[in-house]
């Protein structure tokens, strides 16, 4: 990880504090707002704001957050979602936690505007990370930002940059891939550069379920009058409010790309983190609606399969069938022994399938753990010290790459690669 102060962020840091005295002295505070956030000191309190409130802004951000509120010193202040219902439920939870009510706004442009605001959690559907990462890094927010980071290359690109420049400032951004939080898989990453596996060959993840799980959304009682339909859509067509689209939005193409995107980043990033490997190459992505074909008219694939291959000599699958839930892996194959993360808390490796196994390994061992904060720890504890989360902008970016080249192979039906020159995904 970075030092605390880098020479020139040090500089930046004796920046902002001698603005900070100077507009005190003036009576005026004309900090920007990533001087701010860069000010954060050991005892401030650190204020954030929650844009999307939905299951994953609620169950697994804001309580994967307030389990660490008294290590932390934090407060939310503001939620922003289209929908009021989540709205108020998440600040039913606000109430509770800290005694008073957060701003409720339907739209993120406000919640950026508000005065104050450190930090920004960002849970909304896929087809909105980028406009959402891109505005908060404009406004110099430390930031945490769901996966799939893009659904379209172009706005990859421009949040991308964004997200630089506001990290160069100070800001903390970090990307909820958190399996880099895991302590089994620290370990498995020391356990493939240590070369324990030998030469990685495949690396292949199969994740199968009996229902798609975008179904499982449907019962929720969305009604017109309750939703900023507008705000939802964002860039996409407009058209009448449909309840169906809102509540299972995930089940659509426009707003979703379906189980390669959403949890084939997770094990994307995974692999990345444990190979430490670079961009893909090339890319093949094959799929579609094959089974759950009914009066939803859902549009993302039920069935699908996406292979990569890598520059470091090693090729990549993963695949997805909602019509039959057995047969799920997840295996990094090398020539002298295969690692088993099939459990993402307790992987294994064996010898088993080297040809160049040599003896060293004996029978089926657990991967020693490497303890670490978990993901949301390490962000709020990164805002403090000015380091590096577990899972940088960069790792974003390259998740979103190979996510991308599968998912331009699937609508085009052409192989992808990967034009790091233009940073642009070519078919051929």
């Amino acid at each position: 990880m970075e030092p605390a102060f880098t020479p020139l962020g040090r500089r930046r840091f004796l920046k902002a504090s001698a603005a900070l005295a100077a507009g005190a002295a003036l009576g005026t505070h004309n900090l920007t707002a990533a001087e701010r956030a860069r000010s954060i000191g050991a005892n401030d309190r650190i204020r954030i704001g929650m844009i999307g409130c939905g299951d994953r802004g609620r169950t697994a951000h804001m309580q994967g957050i307030y389990k660490h509120l008294a290590a932390t010193n934090f407060e939310i202040v503001a939620l922003a979602d289209p929908w009021r219902i989540h709205r108020e439920q998440a600040n039913g939870m606000v109430k509770e936690w800290f005694g008073r009510e957060a701003k409720q706004f339907a739209s993120y442009r406000d919640l950026l505007a508000m005065d104050g605001i450190d930090a920004v959690m960002i849970a909304s559907p896929d087809f909105h990370h980028t406009t959402h990462l891109e505005a908060a890094a404009n406004a110099g927010k430390h930031i945490y930002v769901e996966k799939p980071l893009a659904t379209e290359m172009d706005k990859l690109v421009r949040a991308y940059d964004a997200a630089k420049a506001a990290q160069a400032a100070g800001s903390v951004i970090q990307v909820g891939t958190q399996l880099r939080s895991l302590p089994g898989i620290a370990g498995a990453r020391e356990l493939v550069q240590a070369g324990t596996l030998g030469k990685i060959t495949r690396i292949d993840e199969t994740r199968n379920s009996e229902k798609p799980y975008w179904y499982g959304y449907l019962d929720r009682d969305v009604k017109e009058a309750d939703v900023d339909w507008k705000e939802f859509l964002g860039d996409r067509k407009m058209r009448p409010f449909n309840a169906r689209h809102y509540a299972g939005w995930c089940g659509y193409y426009e707003f979703c790309q379906g189980p390669v995107a959403q949890w084939g980043a997770h094990f994307l990033d995974l692999l990345h983190y444990v190979t430490g490997c670079g961009l893909p190459e090339s890319c093949v992505c094959l799929g579609g609606v094959t089974y759950w074909k009914d009066e939803n008219k859902f549009t993302t694939p039920d069935n699908v399969m996406a292979t990569w291959m890598y520059p470091e000599g090693f090729m990549v699958t993963s695949s997805n069938n909602f019509g039959n839930g057995s047969g799920s892996s997840r295996k990094f194959y090398g020539d002298k022994g295969t690692l088993d993360v099939g459990n993402w808390n307790a992987p294994t490796y064996s010898a088993e399938g080297g040809p160049k196994r040599d003896g060293k390994i004996r029978g089926k061992q657990n991967v020693t753990p490497i303890e670490r904060p978990d993901h949301f720890l390490n962000w709020l504890q990164c805002m403090r010290t000015g380091q590096t989360p577990h899972a940088s902008i960069d790792a974003g970016y390259q998740h979103a790459v190979a996510v991308l080249m599968a998912t331009t192979s699937y609508e085009t039906g052409r192989r992808t690669v990967y034009d790091r020159a233009a940073r642009a995904i070519r078919t051929s």
